[in-house]
């Protein structure tokens, strides 16, 4: 792939069927996605779940990478790795065995039905925020105009849920 494409983020996070593990082949399917290259990923953060509370911790990471697929295709791609790894539909915020989501591509702004970027809930969850200013503090959100590391000073205000930093285990 040429140096040509965008840089996006992918958030990574599993409750289901050893996480951690779930997690790291989530990744390597990314990186194996057409026209696609792998740059870096944060460490794997044990999180607390957000909205359904009765559920196991989540195991979160973001994946940086270098694309020249359109945003939706890249979404497609994303849909595909989750459903060949056994992700089903189910309640909202539930557990799943894998969740994958654009939360930015490069500065780009778009709202659709099912195609939202920025992520519409990346300024409202540390267990997004603190992987992401990780590998890209300095990133600007595109609508707001406040880098990832403003966005995350301001909702420590308020949210104290846990995001901790787990050992990265080879496998």
């Amino acid at each position: 792939m040429s140096l040509r494409g965008v840089i996006a983020y992918v958030g990574v996070g599993s409750n289901l069927e050893e996480p951690l593990r779930q997690c790291r082949l989530a990744i390597r399917n990314l990186a194996a996605v057409k026209d696609t290259r792998l740059l870096r990923t944060s460490a794997f953060y044990r999180t607390e779940p957000v909205g359904v509370s009765e559920q196991d911790a989540f195991i979160n990471a973001v994946a940086e990478i270098r694309t020249g697929l359109p945003a939706r295709t890249l979404l497609e791609a994303l849909k595909a790795i989750e459903q060949e790894m056994g992700r089903r539909e189910s309640i909202r915020w539930g557990p799943r065995i894998i969740d994958l989501d654009i939360l930015l591509y490069g500065q780009d702004i778009a709202q659709e039905d099912d195609l939202v970027i920025p992520h519409p809930e990346l300024h409202k969850r540390r267990f997004v925020l603190v992987p992401l200013c990780e590998i890209c503090s300095y990133a600007i959100h595109p609508a707001f105009g406040i880098s990832m590391q403003g966005l995350l000073i301001r909702l420590e205000k308020d949210d104290r849920s846990a995001v901790v930093k787990i050992e990265q285990i080879a496998g």
